[in-house]
């Protein structure tokens, strides 16, 4: 694979992110959520940012910082620390396509995340489903805490673990 370039996104990346979304749903079953209508899922009103990786003039990763809506991580962190939920964002929509995980593109995306962040004064927070031990790694590796464990609900009822995470300090 060509070098990586991770940048923001921008309309015309939808497409393509769209693209390794379901590649990437396809290979690893992540997201759980958002494969049956993936450009919607991305372009969600309630992003604040949000980058993608590119190579070779191909879209193969992407991660979006977000409003709170009542995530579980939300609120174990405001009630662990005391934070105003307008100083709080959620990484979220993470995902690399297979081919380009070999060039620690996943880290790069949190990375500019986390630089947003800390340039917004803004705290990230996360859940993991229990399932993707290499996202935890990932997170673990870049600083991030455990603040505990929440039911990730999606489609028809449906339920799974997840671990939640808090930014390292800014």
């Amino acid at each position: 694979m060509s070098s990586v370039v991770v940048r923001p996104f921008e309309p015309t990346d939808l497409a393509g992110a769209a693209k390794a979304l379901v590649e990437v749903h396809e290979t690893d079953g992540y997201p759980v959520e958002g494969v049956e209508e993936p450009q919607a899922w991305l372009s969600s009103e309630d992003t604040l940012a949000a980058w993608v990786s590119e190579s070779g003039g191909s879209i193969t990763g992407h991660v979006s910082l977000m409003e709170p809506r009542g995530e579980g991580a939300v609120s174990l962190w405001i009630e662990q620390s005391g934070e105003d939920e307008a100083r709080v964002a959620v990484l979220a929509r993470l995902f690399v396509v297979r081919a380009a995980r070999e060039n620690a593109t996943g880290k790069r995306l949190v990375e500019e995340a986390m630089r947003y962040a800390r340039a917004n004064e803004l705290r990230l927070v996360l859940d993991v489903m229990t399932k993707d031990a290499a996202a935890i790694r990932l997170y673990e590796r870049l600083g991030w805490n455990r603040i505990g464990e929440t039911t990730h609900h999606f489609g028809d009822g449906e339920a799974i673990q997840a671990i939640c995470f808090v930014s390292p300090q800014p």
